[in-house]
């Protein structure tokens, strides 16, 4: 129940709309209760030899009082249920941008099913509580206290009698609330499960389709729907008896005040309209009584969800701007250089790089080659700061990494990695993503330069093609040309290309890299590269084996050493050889 006294600052942003709406809610249940009142006068005077004039006003009045409760009853929903739908879009606006600032660290610990579930079933499970369940317990705690004092007054031992079992219902819902509260939070795990499986399916349908493994994935889907269906289940069992109980409980205070009331009305203690007004006021006690038990299970439920969206909203930005950043910085010149840094992902892993000593001039080339896995994309994802030194300093310019406002650091910095990502939108869309002042000239200036307009032509609507989820109507190496052709729209200081000409075949290759010189002029450029033949020209190519820098030079200095570089060199001078005899 704490987790959800963090939505107060939702409620605080709302409050004049909030007290506004629970004046509706005052207005219509005053006119509601007022109903019995007139049925009860009404009754009595019919005993009393009322006149017919005086029987029709009774009539206008209740229907008028009617027409005042459904009025005011309608502006209340439209005032807190649009108020929970503007709650709920803030909600999953703010736990979306807390997304967004976390760190690549948080996105390979947790799937992207499970994020999913977060941002849809437990938002909506909260906003059941901002709407639905403040506005019906505001109603049944008005509802309640003023139908008690009412028939408080009218006869104090006959209410005392109607209310005898409301203590066993409190306890009853209590218990039943707190199992649904259990079941509730086993559900959105099971659903997190659920999405994360749909998700990697349609993500990885090739692989699905390639291998014939339909009818495993169609089986293992079947048995998680089936534990989601189970646990909907034993959740639903509880509720079940939620309104049985409700309605039991109720009709057994109406019961006893017709028992005991009908024995007061003999004996001349009330008046039968004094009777039909506290079976009326029972009546009206019978929906708070209900709303109480659906309103606590939704804040079972509700409470469920808030604390597995905290478990998110409560992750460390960890990389951000803090108070060593110099706002004054307002862009990068290119000059990078790591001091004795080291890194690991963890505290408890083991290190990905050590004493890394490197200086890279603005305007240069450098070129990181090495086997998989010994820290090449470590070591360039730590100059954007996807990730952090953990010993050592990164200087960009001169300044700390850190003391470089982020916004201005990653603008200035244009990746293109060996995994592409494109957006199910248009071609055109995709190349100008991170472009300040994107036209159709640039787009067709750096599709040019990334060797992409040839292919363009192809294209049915060229330029405005949709591309599809993850650009799958694309070739592999067009993904990586179009990627390459969206980094340098966004006019990079520093251009990052990591293992991004692997689906690109050697000619074309050279071609892009040729006309990559002239627009990299003047700017910082680090290859790394698996290829010889994309790394050769560079200013510095340095060779990285267990996360250490052992070896470094000019292609013709690495050859001559005789070491690591060479070898790969003259395997990969071999496998060309061996290619042209085929």
């Amino acid at each position: 129940m704490r987790e959800l006294f963090e939505l107060n600052k939702y409620f605080i942003a709302y409050k004049k709309k909030l007290i506004i709406g629970m004046i509706f809610i005052l207005i219509s249940n005053a006119a509601q209760i007022y109903i019995p009142l007139l049925l009860r006068d009404s009754i009595d005077g019919l005993q009393n030899n009322i006149s017919y004039a005086k029987l029709i006003e009774y009539a206008l009045l209740i229907f008028g009082a009617a027409i005042i409760s459904g009025i005011f009853l309608f502006l209340k929903r439209q005032t807190i249920i649009v108020v929970s739908r503007e709650i709920e879009f803030d909600i999953r606006q703010d736990f979306w941008s807390h997304l967004q600032k976390l760190p690549l660290r948080f996105f390979q610990n947790r799937s992207t099913g499970d994020i999913m579930a977060h941002a849809t079933n437990d938002i909506s499970a909260v906003r059941m509580y901002v709407g639905p369940a403040v506005m019906y317990s505001v109603d049944t705690i008005t509802i309640f206290l003023i139908v008690i004092v009412i028939i408080f007054s009218i006869s104090p031992s006959l209410t005392l009698y109607s209310l005898l079992p409301l203590p066993i219902l409190s306890y009853l819902v209590y218990q039943l609330s707190k199992k649904i509260h259990e079941r509730f939070t086993k559900i959105q795990e099971k659903f997190s499960e659920l999405t994360t499986k749909a998700q990697e399916n349609f993500s990885g349908i090739r692989v699905v389709k390639s291998y014939v493994r339909e009818n495993n994935e169609i089986n293992s889907f079947t048995n998680l729907s089936k534990d989601y269906l189970d646990r909907n289940m034993d959740k639903v069992k509880i509720q079940a008896w939620f309104m049985p109980i409700l309605f039991l409980i109720s009709g057994l205070s109406i019961i006893i005040v017709i028992l005991v009331g009908g024995g007061m009305v003999i004996n001349g203690e009330l008046t039968l309209g004094e009777v039909f007004a506290f079976i009326a006021y029972l009546s009206l006690l019978i929906w708070p009584v209900i709303a109480f038990g659906w309103v606590a299970n939704i804040i079972q439920q509700a409470s469920a969800s808030m604390k597995r969206l905290k478990t998110i909203m409560n992750e460390d930005v960890e990389i951000a701007d803090s108070e060593i950043t110099n706002k004054l910085i307002n862009g990068i010149n290119g000059t990078i250089e790591f001091k004795n840094v080291s890194f690991r992902f963890r505290d408890n892993l083991p290190y990905v790089l050590k004493n890394i000593n490197l200086k890279i001039k603005k305007g240069s080339t450098v070129a990181v080659v090495g086997n998989t896995g010994v820290g090449k994309t470590a070591l360039v994802n730590l100059i954007s700061r996807l990730y952090d030194i953990s010993e050592g300093e990164l200087l960009i310019d001169g300044y700390n990494v850190k003391s470089v406002p982020l916004n201005i650091l990653r603008k200035n910095i244009g990746v293109v990695s060996q995994e592409t990502f494109l957006f199910s939108d248009t071609l055109y869309n995709n190349i100008l993503y991170g472009a300040k002042n994107g036209n159709k000239e640039l787009v067709e200036k750096v599709s040019a330069i990334s060797k992409l307009e040839k292919d363009v032509e192809s294209f049915p609507l060229g330029y405005n093609t949709i591309l599809g989820e993850r650009g799958i109507t694309l070739s592999g190496g067009q993904k990586q040309r179009a990627c390459l052709a969206r980094a340098l729209a966004t006019d990079p200081k520093v251009l990052i290309l990591d293992d991004s000409f692997s689906a690109v075949d050697t000619n074309t290759e050279e071609e892009i890299l040729i006309r990559l010189k002239d627009f990299m002029k003047d700017r910082t450029s680090i290859i790394i590269s698996h290829r010889i033949s994309t790394v050769k020209d560079a200013d510095k190519i340095i060779v990285l084996q267990d996360g250490k820098i052992v070896e470094e030079g000019i292609h013709d200095q690495l050859v001559a050493l005789n070491g690591i570089y060479a070898d790969m060199h003259f395997k990969q001078l071999l496998e060309e050889e061996l290619k042209e005899l085929k």
